[in-house]
């Protein structure tokens, strides 16, 4: 059993990150390789999502990050991009009851301004509803990209240096963060990419400065709560040190 905040002195006392992120990839060649259509493979890694996100609170987790669709999954063929958001539109309305019964924060992070009306509204339902709750706090990035969230956190606080309220001096790597889509959340502690790539792909590009990087060639579809404390046990394995001699543990 996982034991959150306890050392790794043996698989039965794993230290549980405080965040986790996912690149949920694989989808499609989950529904290339049995045949089906990538839709169908989007359908099971929504449920690969209900899945996940339980686990995450039974674990003890008290921030997950999902990286859903990204700024550059625009290029995709309509119809995948039209089925994406279906889905993104099915998740809130089908599961917002149970995640605030579950105490689960939902927030989402990425660029509103291209997303249809209903989709928005949909997004600041589930993040009005479920403000308060503190049991772990669920992030969606969607129509996200690192690079953007950077530019716009830089153009933000351009704005603040024209205006007279903020000195160039002072601008600091802690109010960097605070301009970002995060702000406010802690850095992950643990990213998760699934299907076998080996890259960040845009994700969380400067919160992942010292995240461990955990890489499965499961595809998300069959990414399982066991899959999950395996990557767990990997985390437990490495020495974060954060740039220092002597491990830090977060």
């Amino acid at each position: 059993m996982l034991t959150p905040g306890t050392s790794a002195s043996s698989e039965q006392a794993l230290d549980v990150p405080r965040h986790i992120a996912i690149i949920m990839d694989g989808n499609g060649r989950w529904a290339a390789k049995r045949y089906l259509p990538r839709k169908i493979g989007h359908q099971q890694g929504v449920e690969a999502v209900r899945t996940i996100v339980r686990a995450a609170g039974d674990m003890g987790i008290r921030y997950l990050t999902l990286y859903g669709f990204s700024s550059e999954n625009w290029k995709r063929p309509a119809e995948e991009v039209s089925d994406l958001m279906g889905l993104l539109r099915l998740f809130i309305r089908r599961d917002l009851a149970e995640l605030h019964r579950n105490r689960v924060q939902v927030r989402i992070i990425g660029d509103r301004e291209h997303l249809a009306a209903d989709i928005v509204a949909l997004i600041e339902e589930a993040e009005t509803l479920t403000h308060a709750n503190d049991r772990l706090k669920l992030m969606i990035a969607f129509n996200y990209g690192g690079q953007n969230e950077i530019t716009a956190a830089v153009q933000r606080i351009a704005r603040e240096v024209k205006a007279g309220s903020l000195d160039p001096e002072a601008i600091t790597p802690e109010i960097v963060a605070a301009h970002l889509d995060t702000a406010g959340v802690p850095d992950p502690d643990l990213i998760i990419r699934t299907s076998g790539e080996k890259r960040l792909s845009n994700f969380l590009i400067w919160q992942s400065a010292y995240a461990e990087l955990v890489f499965t060639d499961v595809y998300w579809p069959d990414f399982t709560p066991d899959r999950l404390k395996e990557a767990i046990v990997e985390y437990n394995l490495r020495d974060r040190r954060f740039g220092a001699v002597e491990p830090v543990k977060s």
